[in-house]
């Protein structure tokens, strides 16, 4: 695992906007989008506000991060997430050709950046990405959990 010492900093700046997801009943997820050091893109979970299965913490910090730039191509960002990101999240951080994706607490049943399949680093896309896993993984773990804990009452 590759960590420099912003990473603790950004991922607590993402945990935040999970436990905002939390907070109005969503799957607690939160993404921040970091482009030299300062974030340009904040964004939470927003499938059941939304209804749109699209709506992910990912998906919604992209968009606004290219509004940010100006570009569809965010080279020189970071995307930091609590969990690690779906196939489909994982195609639109590609796509976006993120420099760098730094996420929280793995998925076993869906993890598209090494746990079921790494679409981050497949040598036959145009980009890769570099992936720094298990940031505050024990806090991401625990917001997700004691949701899905409090939802099964």
């Amino acid at each position: 695992m590759i960590e420099s010492p912003t990473d603790d900093y950004f991922m607590r700046e993402a945990l935040r906007q999970a436990k905002k997801a939390c907070d109005a009943g969503e799957v607690p997820v939160g993404a921040i989008v970091t482009r030299r050091g300062s974030i340009i893109a904040r964004a939470h979970n927003q499938v059941e506000l939304l209804k749109d299965a699209t709506a992910h913490a990912e998906m919604l910090a992209l968009t606004q991060a290219e509004a940010a730039v100006g570009d569809w191509r965010l080279t020189d960002c970071d995307l930091y997430v609590t969990k690690e990101p779906c196939a489909m999240c994982a195609g639109a951080i590609v796509h976006t050709r993120i420099r760098r994706v730094i996420f929280g607490c793995a998925d076993s049943g869906a993890g598209a950046a090494g746990s079921v399949l790494n679409l981050l680093q497949m040598p036959a896309f145009n980009h890769r990405c570099e992936i720094a896993s298990g940031v505050l993984r024990n806090e991401c773990a625990s917001l997700l959990q004691d949701f899905f804990r409090q939802r099964r009452e």
